[in-house]
């Protein structure tokens, strides 16, 4: 099992930072860099009530906080660590490029305070599939008795988790494509890109700079660059990155995998990587059952994360231990209920196209929930693909009106309720129409291709809403 590259340590001692923005990131950044030595100045462009709140929480600490302002740069600045969400085109970052300041993200952060034996990383992008991926393959390093944790995007976070004083074996890292482009230094023990789809592309500007950021999570991988054999611009990506000598590049599929891939034959996920004499033999890892739930796109996180751990050197038993145990986050694929032999299916993590066509992809015949904030995305190629399979459509929110007209491009056949509604009960009616559409042995699935935040906080209160709709219609049985 390979151990982490350290990279050298850094004296912060009276170093002046400036962090880019309050929040999940940036107070803890604020926090161990002050800890540090570091003279630490928070911009933040927000100055409500919660961000004062916040400001005045650091600057007890002696940390220097400038809320209303997030664009200026502070003078003497030698450094900026930024929160990932904000957009390389800040005139605060332009600024900082003129003056020669060098920009990292929280990642790189953590990345760079690693101390000596520093766990290695096994790292997760890709456009869909990230969560749950990395929290298969912590499922599975967990299994194999390895102390490890989710981090990154999610779970423990990663500054506490390099710093904590237990250390840990490993760490399964998911990295967004913003947390990417500010990381140039993270070097994984081996990682992958899941798949590539037109995704905020308002932040990178353009769909090869977006596919290049992703690419960053390949640089000086040391064991494998793990790709998805149906999604050939992955591949392009492993070509185009500079690794370790040595490292390899290692294919899943849902199909029978070639030698170095990992994929399915007969209901079994088998090994064709990490065994001796790969031309001939494979080695059985865990059953298509295993897997919950088992929907296409499942089974293909499923085999990333075993090529991820394989390549650690984790046993077939723990693969097939680990995807045992795993149960996926809420509202991403998940069952609410049964009524009158209609299923009812909360995705309201499918928040862009790619997300809800692999949802799509998983039922037939279906009722589809969706729309909201559609991010600039089109829909469709997304329609045409889906087209067979829809019994009808219910759409709601701001940007409905671009599925609609895709849905009248290409399935004008297919009944289509348009509700002109953003209150609280849209939901509950959205249901109601969705299940005066089914017929038993249907589907109706919440998979929105759209963001939240035109109707919902976030993807978790709008699924939140469906299923609590949902059980509200068992309750009555009007079904």
């Amino acid at each position: 099992m390979g151990s982490g590259q350290v990279t050298e340590q850094l004296d912060w001692n009276g170093k002046k930072v400036t962090v880019a923005g309050l929040g999940v990131s940036g107070i803890p950044a604020a926090r161990v860099l002050h800890g540090l030595g570091a003279l630490v100045t928070v911009v933040n462009d927000g100055d409500d009530e919660r961000s004062r709140a916040q400001a005045a929480e650091l600057e007890a600490e002696g940390v220097t906080v400038r809320l209303g302002d997030g664009d200026t740069l502070p003078s003497g600045t030698e450094l900026i660590v930024t929160a990932p969400g904000w957009r390389p085109d800040k005139p605060l970052f332009t600024a900082a490029a003129e003056a020669g300041v060098e920009i990292w993200g929280d990642v790189e952060l953590a990345w760079r305070l690693r101390g000596p034996g520093a766990a290695p990383w096994l790292a997760v992008t890709g456009t869909n599939g990230k969560t749950t991926t990395v929290r298969m393959l912590a499922s599975i390093l967990e299994a194999a008795g390895l102390r490890t944790a989710a981090v990154g995007n999610i779970g423990v976070s990663l500054l506490d988790a390099v710093l904590g004083e237990e250390p840990y074996d490993v760490l399964a890292v998911e990295l967004s494509s913003y947390q990417l482009h500010w990381a140039p230094s993270v070097r994984a023990h081996s990682a992958a890109v899941l798949n590539l789809a037109p995704d905020h592309l308002d932040w990178h500007g353009s769909m090869e700079a977006y596919a290049a950021d992703k690419g960053r999570i390949y640089e000086g991988n040391q064991v494998a660059c793990v790709y998805n054999v149906a999604d050939a611009a992955t591949e392009d990506l492993v070509r185009e990155a500079d690794v370790e000598e040595g490292c390899r590049a290692i294919g899943f599929t849902l199909g029978t995998p070639g030698p170095s891939q990992l994929g399915v034959v007969e209901g079994i996920l088998v090994d064709r990587a990490f065994v001796a004499n790969r031309q001939k033999n494979a080695q059985e890892l865990a059953e298509v059952a295993d897997v919950q739930p088992p929907a296409p796109h499942n089974i293909a996180n499923a085999l990333a994360a075993a090529a991820l751990a394989r390549a650690f050197g984790v046993e077939a038993k723990a693969v097939r231990d680990g995807l045992k145990a795993f149960r996926p986050d809420p509202h991403r694929i998940e069952l609410v209920e049964e009524i009158g032999g209609v299923t009812y299916v909360d995705d309201s993590k499918a928040t862009n196209t790619h997300a809800a066509e692999a949802s799509l992809a998983a039922y037939d015949p279906i009722v589809w929930i969706a729309g909201g904030l559609a991010k600039g995305a089109t829909f469709d190629e997304l329609v045409q693909k889906s087209a067979k399979r829809l019994r009808g459509a219910v759409l709601i929110g701001a940007d409905r009106a671009l599925i609609r007209e895709a849905l009248a491009r290409h399935a004008p056949e297919v009944p289509v309720v348009d509700l002109d509604r953003t209150d609280t009960g849209a939901m509950s009616e959205a249901v109601r129409e969705a299940a005066g559409l089914a017929r038993p042995g249907d589907t109706v699935l919440l998979a929105p291709a759209c963001a939240s935040m035109d109707m919902f906080t976030n993807y978790n209160k709008r699924g939140e809403a469906f299923a609590d709709a949902v059980r509200a219609l068992a309750a009555t049985g009007d079904a």
